[in-house]
């Protein structure tokens, strides 16, 4: 019951449901007591052994209540004899269908009110691990398997809903329903009644003692259709390569492996869940046993038990049997439910290193410079960065070139904020980003990554990522800058075509064209372009160039190169090297310098 709290709290706004669902319960519970009761006066009736009693009993308290409702009972059935046995009959049959109706409709209102609740949960919970998701920086999934996240988003959650949702079905209707009845059967015979309240502490320890392990066990299951999940997601990512190196081989072997593991995980859960309905029937039954050979003693030996109310007895211990077995079934449901809220807890309470300071400041326009300042990072052990210092001036371009590994991406991802610096400050008109939102800093900028990420959906909403409210006029426009309405204008459906899974209908040029189009349509101030165009042919780096070109006219911009012919037209150029600035200047006065630009410049033939 560990996170049944904090599971209970996505409840809350549907307590007007549960109310109802709880009132609904109660007559239930009443009614399903009643059912069982009603059939005495019918059993009466058809054994004939009612006692004639013309004149109606007197009340006289509570520890007369049995005889006084026996006596009760024969007040009635002689009056009714009176106008005939038929009508006896026909009254005492209603009496027990309507009870029966009763506890039924009042069953399914109850039904009914709780899945509002239920459902209501799962898409709150679902729709906040969704925004945690995307809020946690991207730090948090550098060792996490995506599949891991979307077993917890979707499988985990369901399991919390079948197990610890379900409990509050049961926390009202099944408790009173055996409340209800053993009330009833004290009234009817208290000796025989001690077995049955010896019978549920007995049950419910040897329930117990098999469910120990079923949080273990449930844990190994989610944990496994997370990797599992992971396999696929890689599989279909990666298709490609896979077929291109005979590998679907290797792939079968990692999912048939994940899925044997799976199996047998899944046995030994489900055969020790299976193990609690056939343990309390075995255990209910042998109570009735007892009960039948106990209470047929009193009723032909001792005459101290009328034959129709031990039946009538023998129904309600029967009746306790499908709430005490509901109850232990649940109680497996919650270790499950612990497991499965234990992976999805561990998400929403992980706190984001990159949140929003207290009072952080938006900043809406962006009027003199970047500044990085003595910045030093590391992603694990080693700085990638050392005592790093460049200015940006409003308007300028400054182009960042360097080896692999030598922190050019690095930059990109501090500037926009998706890490932050361990030493120094990256200012902007003079003020730390980390004061301010990161909402309105990344307002400020436009991303273009080497990597085009485009998602399964028309090219317009694509394009509109960044200003959802945009015209298709301004889309067109932003095509037409991006060199990209050239292609778009040919398909089918114009800017409306969808682009398939990661926009796998285009060419690599064609989607490299679109996130440019995305990102002019955003109209940021400031530009950063990641290697934009590092993954292109010659004659799509050539198309995306001059769409570049005409995206930076008059904006700030921090290009990170790799292919140097993209860049000797920014106004400062940084080589960088392990982490530090080598040389920096203007295209043509690095070249003069015959250092290690020049060298870059000479290893890529480019003169």
């Amino acid at each position: 019951m560990n996170y049944l709290k904090p599971i209970l709290r996505y409840a809350i706004p549907y307590k007007f449901y549960a109310l109802l669902n709880v009132i609904c319960n109660i007559f239930y519970a009443f009614f399903g007591t009643l059912s069982m009761i009603s059939l005495f006066p019918m059993l009466k009736v058809l054994f004939g052994d009612s006692e004639a009693l013309f004149i109606k009993p007197k009340w006289e308290g509570f520890r007369h209540l049995t005889s006084y409702g026996e006596d009760y009972l024969n007040y009635f059935i002689t009056l009714k004899k009176s106008e005939g046995n038929d009508d006896v009959l026909i009254f005492m049959v209603g009496f027990v269908i309507s009870s029966f109706l009763l506890k039924n409709f009042f069953s399914y209102l109850a039904m009914f009110f709780i899945t509002f609740l239920r459902n209501g949960v799962l898409k709150d919970m679902r729709n906040e691990l969704y925004d945690k998701v995307t809020s946690l920086p991207l730090a948090f999934y550098s060792e996490k398997r995506k599949g891991d996240t979307m077993s917890r988003i979707s499988t985990d959650v369901l399991e919390i809903q079948h197990s610890f949702l379900s409990i509050l079905e049961l926390i009202v209707r099944e408790p009173l329903t055996i409340l209800f009845t053993l009330v009833s059967m004290f009234i009817i015979s208290p000796k025989l009644s001690i077995f049955v309240l010896i019978f549920i502490p007995i049950s419910g320890f040897l329930i117990s003692l098999i469910g120990k392990s079923l949080k273990r066990n449930s844990n190994k299951v989610q944990k496994e259709q997370g990797y599992f999940l992971s396999i696929v997601d890689e599989t279909l990512s990666g298709l490609k390569v896979i077929k291109g190196f005979n590998g679907e081989k290797i792939f079968s072997n990692k999912f048939q492996s994940s899925t044997t593991r799976f199996y047998k995980y899944s046995n030994k859960l489900l055969n020790k869940q299976n193990l609690a309905g056939p343990t309390s029937e075995f255990l209910g039954i042998t109570v009735i046993a007892i009960l039948l050979w106990y209470g047929g003693n009193m009723v032909l030996n001792e005459k101290s038990l009328d034959a129709s109310l031990f039946l009538v007895y023998m129904g309600l211990a029967y009746n306790i049997l499908t709430p005490a077995k509901a109850i232990s079934k649940a109680s497996y449901g919650v270790k499950r439910g612990n497991a499965a809220a234990e992976r999805v807890m561990e998400i929403l309470n992980s706190e984001s290193p990159l949140k929003d300071i207290p009072n952080a400041l938006t900043k809406t326009d962006f009027e003199s410079a970047i500044e990085i300042k003595n910045i030093s990072f590391k992603y694990e052990d080693e700085y990638v960065l050392k005592n790093f210092s460049i200015s940006v001036p409003k308007g300028k371009s400054v182009a960042l070139v360097g080896q692999s590994g030598s922190g050019k991406s690095t930059i990109a991802n501090l500037v926009t904020r998706f890490y932050d610096v361990n030493e120094g400050q990256i200012d902007i008109d003079g003020t730390d980003i980390r004061t301010l939102t990161k909402h309105s800093l990344r307002n400020l900028m436009g991303l273009v990554t080497q990597d085009s990420i485009l998602f399964n959906d028309t090219i317009k909403n694509n394009v509109r990522l960044g200003k959802e409210d945009a015209t298709d006029y301004e889309v067109l426009k932003a095509l037409e800058i991006a060199n990209a309405w050239e292609f778009v204008k040919d398909l089918p459906e114009g800017m409306d075509t969808n682009i398939g899974d990661s926009g796998n209908k285009l060419s690599g040029g064609q989607k490299q064209r679109l996130s440019i189009a995305r990102a002019v349509l955003k109209n940021p101030p400031i530009m950063i372009l990641d290697e934009a165009t590092s993954a292109l042919d010659t004659e799509s780096e050539r198309l995306v160039q001059v769409a570049l070109e005409n995206m930076m006219k008059n904006r700030t911009s921090i290009v990170i190169a790799h292919r140097l012919s993209t860049i000797q037209n920014a106004d400062e150029i940084i080589v960088m090297q392990k982490g530090q600035i080598v040389e920096q200047g203007k295209h043509q006065e690095l070249l003069d310098k015959k250092g290690v630009y020049n060298n870059l410049v000479s290893m890529q033939s480019f003169q």
